[in-house]
């Protein structure tokens, strides 16, 4: 973030210069206006999850994930100091798997990565993790299975779609300890992919352990309102072996236009967004069904598990490429 030429030679008028580095978008003197954007990201974060507290955005949604589950392993309590099992359901997303296997190995975490109805909710196991809609796009109240992870001692967390949270129950109300996720959809381009801004939520007797910077509301000499960096519990050379994360500086442009974006739209905005999703979704599926193809999702969001031939599948991709159509589909071939 290069200053404008003023800006720069009155910083170094002032003995400043040296302190506004991409490294550095949060020198509480000159950026104010970027801590408040992310203010208003993160309380749009916390409002559509359901949760208490938000951070100011992590690397990616498969990162946030991780970091949730190490989180659940450090505050870990009484008996389940010995628990060292953490339950995943089978239907999160594939590169988030990948990246708890990476992260579970050093730290002796045992992954059990298995159908949710399958999980049997022993005392081996310290946490947890859903995905919400799942990787199907099938949409499941995860209610009763948060409630007996809670009577069991045992931390959750929810991986979900701010988009499709606009609509649905969200996972605070559902009784979640975490909630991760991205914030692409939220005005980010594609990207080829990403990463995208990570959003990470979660309760606030968590607050000293969540991973990233959180950007709170002080008052300044003047009496007005300023805001600075209020926890940052990644500092490595401060904590060094004592840091919780090494999550620095993270996606800091995209959480801001994600930000700007929820404001922008606003709260009528956005469920306009998100129900025009829904309602086009569900005239496709209408008209899947119409043609006797098996739609297999009994809840849906945006996306639809359609069960078919691999000939229709070359057909249709032959159709599609003829009429300029835009597909988004995965394979899955049996």
């Amino acid at each position: 973030f290069q200053a404008e030429d003023g800006i720069r030679d009155c910083l170094l008028s002032r003995g400043l210069g040296d302190v506004y580095k991409r490294q550095t978008p949060y020198q509480a003197e000159i950026a104010q206006g970027r801590m408040e954007a992310l203010i208003n990201y993160q309380t749009m974060v916390t409002d559509l999850t359901g949760m208490e507290i938000s951070n100011a955005s992590l690397l990616d949604e498969g990162t946030a994930a991780s970091e949730a589950m190490t989180m659940f392993f450090r505050v870990r309590k009484g008996s389940k100091k010995n628990a060292f099992k953490f339950f995943v359901s089978n239907k999160i997303f594939p590169q988030t798997i990948e990246l708890l296997k990476t992260r579970s190995e050093p730290l002796g975490i045992e992954l059990v990565i298995d159908d949710l109805d399958k999980f049997n909710f022993g005392d081996s196991y310290f946490g947890a993790i859903f995905q919400y809609p799942d990787n199907d796009g099938n949409i499941v109240d995860l209610s009763s299975y948060l409630e007996k992870a809670r009577n069991k001692s045992i931390f959750t967390c929810v991986a979900s779609d701010l988009m499709s949270l606009v609509l649905l129950k969200s996972p605070g109300e559902m009784g979640a300890d975490a909630v991760v996720g991205n914030s692409q959809r939220f005005g980010v381009p594609m990207g080829y992919g990403g990463p995208h801004a990570a959003f990470y939520a979660t309760k606030e007797e968590f607050k000293r352990h969540i991973p990233g910077r959180i950007i709170g509301v002080s008052v300044d000499s003047a009496g007005n309102n300023a805001y600075r960096m209020a926890l940052q519990t990644r500092e490595q050379h401060i904590k060094r072996d004592r840091a919780t994360s090494n999550i620095c500086t993270a996606q800091v442009l995209l959480s801001v236009m994600a930000g700007m974006y929820a404001v922008y739209h606003g709260k009528d905005g956005l469920k306009k967004i998100a129900t025009k999703i829904a309602t086009l979704t569900q005239l496709l599926e209408n008209g899947i069904s119409s043609l006797d193809f098996n739609q297999e999702n009994e809840n849906f969001f945006d996306t639809l598990k359609i069960k078919v031939t691999s000939e229709a599948v070359s057909y249709t991709h032959l159709r599609a490429h003829e009429t300029r159509g835009n597909l988004v589909c995965r394979l899955l071939l049996e």
